[in-house]
């Protein structure tokens, strides 16, 4: 079996954020005067939620998970799980070290013993799957079948794979990533009436949707059925967001996302999409860098969304507040780095003549 450079992309990919969601805040840094290995000998917390051991455990699971399948081949087995569980147990170490001179963090050595039983739980099932995953199995007969092989569209994939991690955000538009108001100064403006809202929302969604048809389809196997690849994708989407408003929503809200402009920004953008996909290869590259900034610009200059303010006032960020200042944080960047991505793309295919 050859090595996977998906799953070490996917790795790296998933090791930043971990450190991002385990840092975020990033903001009053002091020093409280501990030693900031002081957790370690502690006693075990007191008040301990089922949550908090849930989270750190499903946490890491990816961790380990990613990492066994980035060491195959040159590393197996038992051999695999061992340097991943120790590079999850030194990460976890890490970063609860730094929470030390966090005041929203608290460094627990009960968070560590979790991380670590994510990391093994997660490795010990990579190492058992890894030969249908890696090997001749069905998952790697679909990537064969359905993508191209190569690092472009490794790069491609770990981009769909983010692009479906934003809608995990309940505080942005149905597809609407690149709002930088909520890294940089947070939302503002006068509120507007809610027709206005509903044009600028259905323009930015079907901009966003199209834009991920064409990368998607830049990556396709020109034996792959492109059109149903991608409508498996948005359903794939919306099920994704569905779920996000229903872990962090009471039930009645699970659709609160589709709002009057999400909806017809769904349909208008699964049209459009659907066209574009016939246009040259080319034309494709170029539109989707155009509606991806087009989409951007929208998205920061829109006013308050009068739905989605009123739905998340039933929203109690609580235990998901640094999950959701990571979910952010993708939402964010995502367009900038799938512009980088189309930029290299082209560049790439030029040079190749």
């Amino acid at each position: 079996m050859r090595a996977s450079p998906l799953g070490r992309l996917a790795f790296a990919v998933y090791l930043l954020l971990v450190v991002y969601g385990s840092l975020y805040p990033f903001t009053g840094w002091r020093d409280r005067g501990l030693s900031p290995f002081a957790f370690v000998v502690a006693p075990v917390p007191r008040f301990v939620t089922a949550f908090d051991v849930a989270a750190n455990l499903i946490g890491y699971l990816p961790f380990g998970f990613l990492c066994v399948l980035a060491l195959h081949p040159r590393l197996q087995g038992g051999r695999a799980l061992g340097v991943a569980a120790l590079g999850g147990a030194l990460l976890s170490l890490c970063m609860e070290t730094l929470q030390t001179y966090l005041p929203t963090r608290f460094a627990s050595n009960l968070d560590v013993l979790c991380n670590l039983g994510g990391t093994l739980a997660g490795g010990a099932l990579a190492v058992r799957l890894a030969p249908w995953l890696l090997g001749t199995g069905p998952l790697h007969r679909m990537r064969s079948a359905l993508f191209q092989p190569g690092l472009a569209a490794d790069l491609g994939l770990v981009l769909l794979g983010l692009w479906l991690f934003t809608q995990l955000d309940p505080t942005t538009l149905l597809f609407g990533a690149g709002d930088l108001r909520n890294l940089l100064a947070g939302p503002g403006g006068a509120l507007h009436a809610p027709e206005l809202f509903v044009s600028v929302e259905a323009l930015t969604s079907a901009a966003n949707l199209v834009a991920v048809a064409l990368l998607l389809s830049l990556i396709a196997s020109p034996a792959s059925r492109l059109r149903v690849v991608f409508l498996a994708l948005v359903l794939l989407a919306m099920a994704v967001k569905t779920a996000a408003f229903a872990i962090l929503m009471r039930a009645e809200n699970v659709l609160a996302w589709l709002t009057p402009g999400a909806w017809q920004g769904l349909v208008i953008g699964t049209l459009a999409a659907l066209a574009a996909l016939a246009l040259p290869r080319a034309a494709r590259v170029v539109l989707a860098a155009l509606l991806l900034m087009a989409a951007t610009v929208l998205v920061n200059l829109a006013p308050p969304n009068p739905y989605l303010a009123a739905n998340l006032t039933l929203w109690q960020q609580g235990h998901f507040l640094n999950f959701n200042g990571l979910t952010r944080l993708v939402s964010s960047t995502w367009p900038f780095a799938a512009l980088g991505y189309l930029t290299w793309v082209a560049a790439r295919r030029a040079a190749l003549g």
